[in-house]
């Protein structure tokens, strides 16, 4: 958890066309009303990406030009972008860097599906979507089905509709 005087966060987002509009634009307006500096990455910079239902983002940098050294913490937002990403070892390499220095990581809806691929769900308590809530147990994770799941640095939602608990503790993770 970042202490102390710290008062502005880097934060990465993973993220690629069809996610869920709000659990992009949601978050990351919180982040940003409080100072922190938010970065979409994708694998192509100044790319212009499409949510389910229309919300447009423009990527700021590519995968391959950020290590997750150069920031604070990750957001993993939902829809369809996860499962996307994920077949690409780059991104879970990039989740895994995260789960594995005990950073800030936080994901909603399809987000954890990440945590599958970096293979260190076992033991970790979260929260996803309905369906994706199945894999995460399977893959040794303890599941709860709850608007918001806080394990130490890793916060977890389930939709949409859990956006205000959400970004309540992703933005508590960051005091």
């Amino acid at each position: 958890m970042l202490k102390g005087a710290f008062k502005m966060a880097k934060i990465a987002v993973l993220v690629t066309d069809n996610f869920e509009d709000a659990e992009l634009t949601s978050p990351v307006k919180a982040l940003k009303d409080q100072g922190h500096d938010v970065t979409l990455i994708e694998t192509q910079a100044g790319k212009q990406i499409t949510g389910k239902h229309g919300a447009m983002a423009t990527i700021d940098t590519t995968i391959t030009d950020v290590k997750p050294d150069d920031f604070d913490g990750l957001l993993l937002p939902g829809g369809f972008s996860p499962d996307e990403l994920r077949a690409d070892d780059r991104f879970v390499n990039f989740v895994k860097a995260f789960l594995l220095a005990d950073k800030p990581v936080f994901a909603i809806c399809h987000g954890p599906q990440f945590f599958i691929q970096t293979g260190l769900t076992k033991g970790r308590t979260m929260t996803a979507y309905t369906t994706v809530r199945p894999d995460l147990y399977y893959a040794g994770a303890i599941v709860k089905n709850e608007p918001v799941v806080v394990d130490h640095n890793l916060v977890t939602s389930r939709t949409p509709d859990d956006l205000p608990e959400f970004n309540k503790a992703m933005l508590a993770q960051l005091k």
